[in-house]
């Protein structure tokens, strides 16, 4: 929301290339840095289920194949990128990296609410504070107008950054 804010209210379009950009790079890093990991644990944990012995060139192996994926043909992915798994805490801890993002997707959504809705949006939002742990997440985020059982609340996400990312080349047309 203060992204938003901030965007709207400057003139300087380096200044909205920059904010829309720290918004992006935000979203990359949570949302799709942290599936990736996610999906890496899982396809890892898989292999020591099916008895394939976890060696460091495997890991690598799985790591550099997951980057080719996530970033797609149109990018060069340099071979040392697979050495990166070696060096993200995360994977001390194995299966909670997917929070990153399922939180990222229903703060978005929160956010989304109470722009669009104002008020009772904000009072689901309070109360969903308030709530602490007297539920599991999961049901204090349905009360809140979120439910993270749907496909909804990641899939507006997504369109938020494809709409942040349009807003970005539109202004770097202009300027080039």
């Amino acid at each position: 929301m203060l992204n938003n804010y901030l965007v709207e209210k400057t003139d300087d379009v380096k200044e909205k290339l920059f904010l829309l950009n720290h918004f992006l790079e935000g979203f990359r890093g949570t949302v799709f840095r942290q599936t990736m990991f996610a999906e890496f644990e899982h396809n890892i944990h898989t292999l020591a289920q099916e008895g394939e012995a976890l060696t460091a060139d495997r890991l690598t192996e799985v790591y550099y194949e997951l980057n080719k994926k996530y970033f797609g043909e149109d990018l060069v992915i340099d071979e040392e990128i697979g050495l990166e798994w070696a060096r993200i805490p995360h994977f001390y801890y194995d299966y909670y990296v997917y929070q990153y993002a399922t939180g990222y997707a229903a703060a978005q959504s929160l956010a989304a609410q109470i722009l669009e809705e104002k008020e009772p949006a904000v009072v689901r939002y309070l109360g969903y504070l308030q709530s602490g742990s007297s539920d599991y997440p999961i049901e204090v985020l349905k009360k809140a107008g979120v439910d993270m059982t749907e496909k909804a609340p990641v899939l507006n996400a997504l369109a938020v950054f494809e709409e942040k990312l349009e807003e970005m080349e539109k202004l770097l047309d202009q300027i080039n």
